[in-house]
């Protein structure tokens, strides 16, 4: 069995990862941090683990060695802990934004403060298993994606890949639940502000840009350039993206499908969705709430040479927690989709 704790236990990614962890046929929580809810039972924070386990939330000062830790700590925070985090486990994945750009300069523009510990960030690997599995197998430190960027990078990289979109002409629309701003109250998160509304909040330089960009850069022979517009929906959980690209030649349907599926064969958690019939013709955040499955669908405008590209993730699984697991499971050596199992439900 391998032994993990988790930092910052209490918020929404936090309780995901315990939620999974304890599903986990190789997996033994050793610790769970929570500097608010010290010594308080992990049940009254996370109703939905009651009867699976007795463990109480502790300090950070009170973790003891273990084989992996998790990081789940509000944007910001872990960069200035990582030094001591290291000495507690000889692997971390870190779910934050702390170390996922490469560029200390980088990190101060888009996030407002400076880096703490810029002399790390080249030695974390980026954890997309469906884009860096070698280096994930290999790897000792691993920053998690944003689950904006993620659901976003896997639709757009095969396309960047094969050299089949402009790249300095990409519109990302993301529709987001109210769960990926975490579980603090706030102004906008109070019911009668929240409950349906349909609101703009980031038209222009949302954060993820940079994470997008930094990858779908390293396979571009040109610079890509990607524009993103955020807006919160009544939904708790899920992000849907719809991308508008435009295609440098014309190409049919079925060179699509072809693309996609030489990309992510073997791929136990993208889905290809486009149907002819039925409700859920394309991906729909709804369905995959719980589940780690990423699903990407398209749309070639038949006048035009205008390709939409739509991807949807649950973002506390997918998007953080459960693509957190699937890191582990590679670089454990264990299946990829160990743990991870669960097909979602319908209807919900």
């Amino acid at each position: 069995m391998i032994k993990v704790s988790v930092i910052g236990g209490s918020g929404y990614a936090g309780g995901e990862l315990l939620r999974l962890i304890l599903n986990h046929p190789k997996l033994k929580i050793e610790q769970v941090t929570s500097q608010q809810y010290d010594g308080e039972p992990i049940a009254i924070i996370h109703p939905n683990l009651r009867n699976l386990t007795n463990l109480y939330f502790s300090k950070i000062s009170e973790l003891k060695p273990c084989d992996l830790v998790f990081v789940a700590l509000p944007n910001g925070k872990s960069m200035s802990l990582m030094k001591n985090i290291r000495k507690l486990a000889p692997r971390i994945i870190d779910l934050g934004a702390d170390f996922r750009l490469l560029k200390a300069k980088v990190w101060e523009k888009y996030y407002g403060l400076p880096h703490a510990a810029p002399q790390m960030l080249k030695e974390f690997v980026y954890g997309i298993p469906e884009i860096y599995p070698d280096k994930i197998k290999k790897a000792k430190l691993i920053a998690s994606p944003g689950c904006e960027a993620i659901v976003s990078i896997l639709a757009l990289y095969p396309f960047i890949k094969n050299k089949l979109i402009r790249e300095d002409q990409i519109i990302i629309d993301a529709k987001m639940g109210s769960s990926q701003s975490g579980n603090k109250p706030t102004s906008s998160s109070h019911h009668p502000e929240r409950a349906g509304v349909v609101r703009s909040y980031q038209p222009t330089n949302h954060r993820h840009t940079a994470e997008i960009q930094q990858v779908l850069n390293q396979f571009s022979s040109y610079k890509v350039t990607v524009s993103i517009s955020a807006t919160a929906i009544e939904m708790v959980r899920g992000i849907l993206v719809t991308i508008h690209t435009f295609l440098k030649k014309n190409i049919g349907e079925k060179d699509i499908w072809n693309i996609l599926r030489k990309e992510y064969k073997n791929k136990p958690f993208i889905r290809i969705i486009k149907e002819k019939r039925g409700l859920y013709r394309f991906p729909e955040p709804k369905i995959l709430q719980g589940t780690n499955f990423c699903d990407i669908g398209f749309e070639k405008e038949k006048q035009g040479n205008r390709l939409v590209l739509i991807g949807a993730i649950d973002n506390l699984v997918k998007g953080t927690a459960g693509n957190a697991i699937q890191c582990l499971n590679l670089m454990m050596g264990y299946r990829e989709d160990l743990g991870l199992d669960f097909p979602g439900l319908h209807p919900i």
